[in-house]
């Protein structure tokens, strides 16, 4: 008895399988990572006692743009598709009376059937499709807990110091690589895979890839406090750093970097501050300039002084010159010679075809010098009329004397 209900149920859903099933994914939103395929069944079909997980030979699997669809067999991947439009699954693992010649998938049919009455009525064949979302995952925050090194390197005033910032924004990323995700991440979900099952996981990973990321870009130097305007940079360096763990493994891409804010320390931006400032008086013209505005502000203030009286302080003024003070009038002499030095360097004068230069100095167009009179220097070799290369006086060849 227990023979013959295995035979009338092998039968059965040998036939329910025998329809050509349509697979479709509806659109992935931002939060869904993965998503197993759908067979379209409407209210009329015939085709609703058909195993979910058995795709007959000849059914039809859109893909959407944004998507990319791999079939699982019996536990491993048979086929991928990321280009979007049709595709249709043939194995001749599950035969379909309705798909291919007919004599060949009635035969084939019947061993289905057969295999399927040893498994009690039931199929042996797993199949299961899985749609990716290689759309950008967008709206990923970030925020750095505690603050981060960050060198700063100023090439023109010669700073080069490790200070410490804290950045905070968001950034994108995208599967790259379904293959690997579906290996190392998601398996065979049984309905959807959602970002936040990943998310606290990519956070720390990517706020780990973050101080390398920066030292990176410091070596550009590229300030802190001009990050948000390189962000392209940001992202390549992030990907870099996190390409053997999120590249080669997870399938993932950051694909762009958003920076709200990047704050560094009250000390260390004064620090910074004051470096700079403290550069800027390397030119004697501003050091002047500085100089005189101090004393003009010095002036005034003294004016008003109605205690001490103006002129104790002019006096204490002249006084703190004289010990040593630098004078603005030899500030401005000094920016005025360096502004001039290199116009009175000397310039070369053009050399006419033809003339050369003596011992002296001087040039000269003639065999003998003007002002020493020195004989203008032969070269080493010189050519006769007939063709020949002599050095001395005569030519060997014919004899004629050097001109």
């Amino acid at each position: 008895m227990g023979l013959i209900q295995a035979a009338l149920v092998a039968g059965g859903s040998v036939l329910a399988d025998q329809w050509r099933d349509y697979f479709y994914c509806d659109s992935l939103g931002n939060d869904v990572l993965v998503k197993k395929g759908q067979k379209r069944t409407g209210r009329g079909s015939s085709n609703t006692k058909g195993n979910d997980n058995i795709i007959t030979n000849g059914s039809i699997i859109a893909v959407n743009e944004g998507q990319c669809m791999i079939v699982v067999e019996q536990g491993a991947i048979a086929e991928v598709c990321a280009e979007a439009g049709e595709f249709v699954y043939d194995t001749s693992s599950e035969p379909s009376i309705f798909y291919g010649d007919l004599g060949t998938t009635i035969s084939e049919s019947f061993k289905t059937f057969v295999k399927r009455l040893g498994f009690g009525g039931s199929a042996a064949n797993d199949q299961r499709i899985y749609y990716f979302n290689t759309k950008d995952i967008i709206g990923n925050k970030y925020g750095t807990p505690n603050p981060v090194p960050f060198r700063v390197v100023d090439k023109n005033i010669g700073l080069d110091v490790d200070i410490e910032i804290r950045c905070h924004g968001e950034y994108s990323y995208k599967i790259v690589d379904p293959i690997l995700f579906y290996k190392n991440i998601c398996g065979n979900v049984t309905t959807d895979y959602h970002k936040s099952q990943i998310e606290s996981q990519l956070k720390s990973e990517m706020l780990t890839a973050l101080q390398p990321a920066f030292a990176k870009i410091s070596d550009m130097g590229i300030r802190y406090s001009s990050l948000p305007g390189h962000t392209v940079e940001l992202a390549d360096a992030l990907n870099e750093v996190l390409s053997s763990k999120w590249g080669e493994k997870y399938g993932l891409k950051i694909s762009t970097v958003g920076i709200n804010s990047v704050d560094a320390s009250e000390e260390d931006e004064q620090m910074i501050k004051q470096a700079q400032k403290t550069a800027m008086y390397r030119d004697p013209g501003m050091a002047a300039a500085t100089l005189v505005n101090a004393q003009a502000e010095a002036m005034q203030s003294a004016a008003k002084n109605e205690s001490a009286g103006p002129m104790m302080a002019f006096a204490g003024m002249n006084m703190a010159q004289q010990a040593g003070g630098v004078n603005a009038q030899n500030l401005f002499a000094m920016n005025q010679q360096a502004q001039a030095a290199p116009q009175m360097q000397p310039q070369a004068q053009p050399q006419n075809a033809g003339s050369w230069t003596c011992a002296c100095g001087n040039v000269n167009t003639g065999n003998f010098c003007p002002n020493c009179g020195k004989q203008r220097p032969q070269p080493a070799n010189w050519t006769c009329s007939c063709g020949a290369v002599n050095t001395g006086n005569f030519c060997t060849n014919c004899g004629k004397p050097r001109a």
